[in-house]
């Protein structure tokens, strides 16, 4: 019970504060009013954060909180190639709707200069979890080129949606990154349709 209640603890902080950078900004954001937007103590932040800065690396914990959701409201009627459409218009649509280009740079850069471990690839995520679930079912059901592994087409999958993400931040978020997605992954997941 108490590995529960720290997640829960820790997500809610979480969760506060990307809900606060969204709304006034990183800069913008103090420590007490992540506290007091999570419902959380000033013990609690430093038990799991050195500070404000150690939040940017926490949205991939934001982005597998929306893969969590949306898996349960995903219709497991359609086929693999129609649920990473899914999935990747709906993170998008998120990330259009609900999370700053300036964060997000910042998390995207801090992984390029990161040494050692890099929480975006960390293949024990929900992301990466759920992806391997959809693509290894997709190619059970012959919905998927079985000439390439499971694991091959996650890697280029992944990394097809950080390239679309990477591109977003330097256009400078000029475009939606939701309705610009929706026009170009199905091109791109059609290369893994079985034929």
């Amino acid at each position: 019970m108490a590995k529960k209640n720290t997640r829960n603890t820790r997500g809610r902080i979480i969760s506060a504060a990307w809900k606060l950078f969204y709304q006034q900004g990183y800069e913008n954001t103090t420590v007490e009013e992540i506290v007091f937007e999570s419902e959380t103590s000033r013990g609690s932040f430093y038990h799991y954060f050195d500070g404000k800065d150690a939040l940017l690396g926490t949205l991939a914990y934001v982005f597998d909180e929306k893969y969590e959701q949306l898996k349960g409201e995903m219709d497991p009627k359609l086929d693999a190639i129609d649920k990473l459409i899914y999935l990747n218009r709906e993170l998008f649509a998120m990330i259009d709707g609900e999370i700053s280009m300036e964060l997000l740079t910042r998390l995207l850069s801090t992984q390029l200069l990161t040494r050692g471990e890099k929480h975006l690839l960390d293949r024990n995520r929900t992301y990466f979890k759920l992806l391997r679930e959809i693509i290894s079912q997709g190619q059970q059901a012959e919905q998927l080129r079985a000439d390439l592994t499971v694991n091959q087409i996650v890697k280029a999958y992944a990394l097809w949606e950080r390239a679309l993400l990477y591109d977003w931040c330097l256009c400078g978020g000029e475009y939606s990154l939701a309705a610009y997605t929706a026009s170009v992954t199905p091109m791109f997941l059609e290369s893994y349709r079985a034929k």
